[in-house]
């Protein structure tokens, strides 16, 4: 399975950093970036989760919330944002279904057999549920952020 520009974005249900079921629906009509992390506390992730921390302000400008996805428990969740002072909510995919729902999952990531996690990865949603804008990339690259900010702007023409 695969999300690709397009298709109304895959259900997903997650757990957010204070514990709570999070789904699409609790988006209402907000569009999202929903910013997918191989892992906190790698160098990689850390620089891609400061760089949407100092761009916070112009997503929030242009009514678009943006919530980190990682593998990683909600306690290591926590532990990453408070030691990187992010101001963005992290959800979840301790099972995995959501990254082979986005069909962004690794396996054997970085020679580690048997270890699952994702692709880094962002996917615009609009207000409607319908995905805007993919890109996928192997850690360590980054994003291109400068794409990623013409689609969210995009969303208000």
């Amino acid at each position: 399975m695969s999300a690709e520009i397009g298709q109304s974005a895959p259900r997903l249900t997650l757990v957010n950093n204070e514990r709570k079921s999070f789904t699409l629906d609790d988006l209402g009509s907000k569009p999202a970036v929903l910013v997918f992390f191989p892992g906190a506390f790698t160098g990689g992730c850390q620089q891609e989760a400061c760089t949407f921390r100092d761009s916070m302000n112009e997503y929030n400008e242009l009514g678009v919330s943006v919530y980190g996805i990682s593998v990683d428990s909600f306690f290591v969740q926590n532990a990453f944002i408070a030691d990187n002072d992010l101001n963005f909510e992290f959800l979840s995919d301790y099972t995995r279904e959501t990254i082979e729902n986005y069909g962004i999952a690794v396996n054997d990531f970085a020679g580690m057999a048997g270890y699952t996690t994702s692709m880094r990865a962002v996917f615009v949603i609009d207000a409607s549920g319908i995905i805007t804008y993919k890109q996928a990339v192997p850690p360590p690259e980054q994003p291109d952020f400068n794409a990623l900010k013409d689609a969210v702007t995009k969303l208000k023409n």
